[in-house]
């Protein structure tokens, strides 16, 4: 495992290589009709590795994909609801094309499943991004409860309110490696293919720095479907953990509203700290710890 960099990276933080329990045997009554449908399995919790990497402190923002579109490097994406597009909430409703493009024109990656569950749970494995909670609250994340989805803070904009809306990114606490959002606000597409479980995935799913089926090649044979991860300012505590996996179609069709975030190698996150800082940052949130 190599180290992390001496110098921070802006906007990233450096999330330690090393083995951890990626999985969960658990039994969970998911709401969501993908994971009913295509019966997926949140196990078994498996001993993987995965390198050091850095990971986007905050779920990508709508005005920096905005401003990606407007420098030609992003092809255009909107939310399809209004009241989603304030400058600091995530950008959603952009395809998994489109989110892996942001990536790589900023010179990142798109994380994998492990990469993102080892960011979201530890090298112990935990359930959520909280040593200590093992289901959040409002007080820790932007999901639906008692009061109502969005921690009860209602859609101002174009009807049904009830349906509630993402926060501005990183106003809830940051959990591990100093990481917002994990749990909660926007649904996280990740690099992988989905696989109904990680048994049926095999040695692809294994070993260190799994990729998913294919090895996460783009032409994958009887494979329609890619992963999101964690939960939302739309679903209850019970689907806002470091384990929870939901399918959908990379196209996003039918349209749902997932965010995502970037991750780098340490190679990747070398060259991103020789850059200079971004003109734009999000008041709030610190860079990498």
């Amino acid at each position: 495992m190599v180290d992390c960099l001496e110098d921070d990276v802006a906007g990233m933080a450096c999330v330690y290589g090393g083995p951890f329990p990626r999985g969960a045997d658990v039994e969970h009554g998911c709401e969501q009709g993908e994971n009913a449908r295509f019966k997926t399995g949140w196990g078994p919790s498996e001993e993987i590795w995965v390198q050091t990497f850095y990971m986007d402190a905050v779920e990508v923002t709508y005005g920096a994909y905005q401003a990606c579109v407007a420098a030609g490097n992003c092809s255009p994406a909107k939310p399809a609801y209004q009241d989603y597009n304030r400058e600091n909430q995530p950008m959603v409703g952009m395809s998994w094309f489109q989110a892996r493009q942001f990536c790589e024109a900023s010179g990142k990656i798109l994380p994998t499943e492990a990469q993102w569950q080892k960011a979201a749970r530890g090298e112990q494995g935990l359930s959520t991004p909280f040593e200590g909670v093992e289901e959040v609250s409002c007080d820790d994340a932007v999901i639906k409860d008692d009061a109502g989805r969005s921690c009860g803070v209602k859609k101002g904009k174009g009807g049904q309110p009830d349906k509630g809306r993402t926060w501005e990114v990183g106003l809830k606490p940051a959990g591990l490696y100093g990481l917002y959002d994990m749990a909660g606000n926007a649904e996280e597409w990740v690099a992988d293919w989905y696989s109904t479980d990680f048994e049926s995935c095999g040695e692809a799913c294994q070993g260190t720095d799994p990729q998913g089926p294919c090895d996460g090649a783009d032409d994958c044979p009887d494979h329609d479907k890619k992963m999101v991860m964690g939960g939302s300012w739309y679903w209850p505590s019970s689907h806002a953990h470091g384990w929870h996996r939901r399918p959908h179609y990379p196209a996003n069709k039918p349209y749902h509203h997932f965010g995502f975030r970037c991750a780098a190698t340490v190679a990747q996150a070398e060259a991103l700290a020789a850059q200079p800082a971004p003109v734009e940052d999000v008041e709030g949130v610190d860079g990498a710890e």
